[in-house]
């Protein structure tokens, strides 16, 4: 996990002002989708008890339904895993300076970026449906010169509030920097795959 206080290729003065994660509500759709995989083999059994067929208790087809049941929950318990890790690790975290993007793709694929708040063109905060209303949560999309988006906070709490906070940090970094720095986008951008 990233040391908040001491980020990589951190810069004098710099800090941390939000760290992201997407909504608690994504959490609470894989539990979802772990209730729903666990309970399916447990209603199949079902529907061969009413059909008068029990293969458990047949001395071959027992402990193959055995066998396929624990392979079945195996795998259940993989995919579980893979998207809770997938939410834990896909961050954003906001800086005085900078916008670093983790993402995590998979057990092990992650992408690291960053970019300097002075590259950032245009934010856009988005909520759409009735839950993302009543729930207050949505996208953040980071504009930046180029042609394709770069960034986008996806299902995070209070998108609003978060575009506020980055325009707040990006008209701040304007009167300290200037609004021309004379660097190319090559040299204020950076990104990392591990």
């Amino acid at each position: 996990m990233i040391n908040l206080k001491n980020l990589p290729n951190q810069q004098r003065g710099e800090v941390t002002k939000l760290f992201l994660r997407r909504h608690w509500l994504i959490v609470a759709e894989i539990l979802g989708y772990l209730l729903t995989l666990v309970v399916i083999p447990f209603i199949s059994m079902k529907f061969l008890t009413f059909a008068e067929i029990d293969p458990l208790s047949d001395i071959f087809w027992g402990p193959v339904t055995y066998l396929l049941f624990s392979v079945y929950l195996l795998f259940v318990l993989v995919i579980i895993i893979t998207q809770f890790t997938d939410y834990y690790l896909d961050t954003w975290i906001v800086t005085t300076e900078r916008i670093i993007n983790i993402e995590q793709r998979g057990l092990f694929t992650r992408t690291i970026s960053e970019l300097h708040l002075n590259q950032i063109q245009d934010v856009t905060a988005e909520r759409k449906g009735i839950l993302s209303m009543f729930l207050n949560f949505g996208q953040v999309y980071i504009q930046t010169a180029g042609a394709k988006e770069r960034f986008n906070f996806k299902q995070i709490h209070n998108p609003e509030g978060v575009k506020q906070v980055i325009t707040g940090l990006i008209n701040d970094d304007k009167r300290r920097h200037g609004d021309a720095s004379g660097q190319s986008s090559d040299q204020n951008h950076s990104e990392t795959t591990l």
